[in-house]
């Protein structure tokens, strides 16, 4: 895309702060204020409630007869046999297949869902109680952390990256508990994991070599849930911050 056609895209978007002046801009921060401590308070009060559950992450526009919609539906299914709930970001694709194998297990299926273009509804799947909607996605965020006991995460894209590196993070800085995080599909990972040892490992040496050991690599529902599984044989199920 050239420059100039990004440059008339960029003018022709809706923005709500076009012709506003930079006080107004500022006042519209300070009132914002109170909506994000709204839905930290409902987020809080309502998943403290939910038990013990992990949270399943992948792309939105996987469909239905797709072989992972189909494995991500099985081990959210096999979570629930264990004990564990689930949480997903109550969309479509992944997220939905999460919820539904979660209500086919009879276990808790929790929705944190944002509007977004491609993903105005939640999915059908979600405990009528657990339900949640999200204007920010910093505070969704801070929920899926908090409230999860480990991480599966499927093959997706940009927001299912910021998510799992969000977690590894976090986990890096013992700014939170460790917990499990499981990538799921050897083959759509194995790229960015070779990238990460021979780049930022070997190479630029910005990571220590401990760090990937905060995650595991699996290809089956059996092995993704028996991740979760050995974790909590060895550590008890506490809050992570």
């Amino acid at each position: 895309m050239s420059e100039k056609k990004h440059n008339s895209e960029e003018h022709t978007t809706d923005n709500p702060l076009d012709g506003k002046n930079w006080s107004e801009i500022k006042s519209n921060d300070s009132w914002a204020i109170f909506k994000i401590m709204s839905e930290f308070v409902n987020g809080y009060e309502k998943l403290a409630k939910i038990g013990p559950c992990v949270s399943i992450f992948g792309s939105a526009r996987t469909k239905s007869d797709h072989p992972k919609y189909k494995l991500a539906q099985e081990i959210a299914f096999n979570l629930t046999q264990k004990g564990y709930g689930v949480i997903t970001g109550g969309g479509p694709g992944m997220m939905e297949a999460g919820n539904k194998g979660a209500q086919r297990g009879g276990g808790t299926s929790v929705g944190l869902n944002i509007e977004l273009p491609m993903e105005q509804e939640p999915n059908p799947y979600i405990d009528q109680d657990k339900n949640l909607n999200f204007d920010y996605f910093f505070v969704r965020k801070v929920m899926f952390v908090k409230y999860s006991q480990g991480f599966i995460v499927m093959p997706g894209g940009f927001g299912t990256l910021d998510e799992l590196f969000e977690a590894i993070t976090l986990i890096q800085t013992f700014k939170i508990s460790r917990f499990p995080i499981v990538l799921v599909d050897s083959s759509f990972w194995s790229g960015l994991i070779d990238w990460i040892k021979e780049v930022l490992l070997t190479r630029e040496n910005n990571i220590s070599a401990s760090d990937l050991d905060l995650f595991t690599i699996v290809d089956t529902a059996d092995e993704a849930v028996q991740v979760i599984e050995d974790f909590y044989k060895r550590y008890m199920l506490k809050p992570n911050f």
